[in-house]
């Protein structure tokens, strides 16, 4: 079920230096990046763009889907082995995730997902779902991982045990879960316009928080304190999971809300005293969460900058160094941001 890439299987990944003034052409690669700083490296991994992908809490790992490609552990430029979840065939991934301490990953296809340690690259258990997977998150040392279904429920898993956990109810398709960093807790966002956050040991619903339209995307802090839920053409709320109280709203325009212009990515500090989110149009932004304000602001290429192809942000996170940040984009590459 893994096989460590070669470079026969797939294009060669493509460094680009992409530092532009602002509001400047890109001459070489026809990109305009806009008023907003633009990445400080980009790199291709995947030629015909990708499904899904997620970033380790070290920012040492990145998993992807790609279209074509199915799935993949990746180190800094180098393809360390392919996850697909049947031998000879390229598995559409919806969904991939990695476990707190990085040491495991998990890939997610309609049906099925599979857990694999990200030392040897080798499958570790195999698991059907009794209904479509929207999204999937990864407990600490892989032992457990929400799922979020079509089939109006999340499942807690176990997946060394090849079984359900726990069945975590809405009323509508979940579309984003999170898991807290000791595994104790859960949040889901559903379709029905609530997240809700989960004492994962009973199957408890601790609080709930309401919105105007279906939650799209839901994160948790490490530490399981701090809550960010966001809907669609609605606000994104940062709350507390022990009072369920509010912090705040991100301070977004009624303009981008109206528009339907989402968050598509989530992530927060280790602390959790700041928090990065990626966008539909391209955009990735650096919040303070105690105080809500911008820290910094990102705007990442398209492919080709005139056409209408999109580079919606599907994946971000923090980087060991000071001030870099990574982000991953639909339309195939992996940037490291600096501020």
């Amino acid at each position: 079920m893994h096989r460590r890439a070669t470079s026969a299987d797939f294009l060669t990944a493509t460094k680009l230096r992409l530092r532009i003034p602002c509001c400047l052409f890109l001459a070489a690669a026809s990109l305009l990046v806009g008023c907003k700083p633009g990445p400080e490296q980009s790199q291709e991994i995947a030629a015909q763009g990708l499904y899904s992908a997620s970033i380790s809490t070290d920012g040492n790992l990145l998993t992807v889907g790609s279209i074509y490609h199915g799935g993949s552990l990746w180190s800094g430029d180098e393809r360390l082995f392919n996850w697909n979840h049947k031998s000879g065939e390229m598995t559409e991934l919806v969904a991939v995730d990695f476990s707190p301490e990085s040491q495991w990953a998990v890939t997610a296809a309609a049906r099925s997902f599979v857990l694999w340690s990200a030392r040897n690259g080798k499958a570790s258990a195999y698991l059907s779902t009794p209904a479509q997977v929207t999204d999937i998150a990864l407990g600490p040392n892989g032992n457990y991982a929400l799922v979020g279904t079509t089939n109006n429920d999340a499942l807690l898993y176990s997946p060394r045990q090849q079984s359900v956990v726990r069945e975590l109810p809405h009323s509508n398709s979940v579309r984003s879960v999170a898991i807290s960093g000791d595994g104790r807790l859960g949040l889901t966002g559903s379709e029905d316009a609530n997240a809700t956050v989960w004492d994962l040991q009973t199957g408890n619903a601790l609080h709930r928080k309401r919105h105007n339209d279906e939650v799209q995307l839901v994160a948790l802090s490490p530490d399981g304190r701090l809550a960010l839920s966001a809907a669609q053409y609605d606000k994104a709320l940062l709350w507390r999971t022990r009072s369920g109280d509010e912090i705040g709203k991100l301070p977004i325009s009624d303009e981008k809300i109206k528009r339907g212009k989402l968050f598509t990515a989530a992530q927060f500090s280790a602390k959790g005293d700041q928090l990065l989110t990626g966008t539909s149009d391209q955009e990735v932004q650096l919040w303070n969460t105690r105080k809500l304000t911008l820290l910094a602001e990102w705007r990442l290429p398209k492919r080709h900058a005139w056409q209408p192809t999109g580079a919606a942000v599907i994946a971000v996170g923090f980087d060991r160094r000071s001030g870099m940040y990574h982000a991953v984009t639909a339309n195939g590459f992996s940037h490291i941001l600096k501020r």
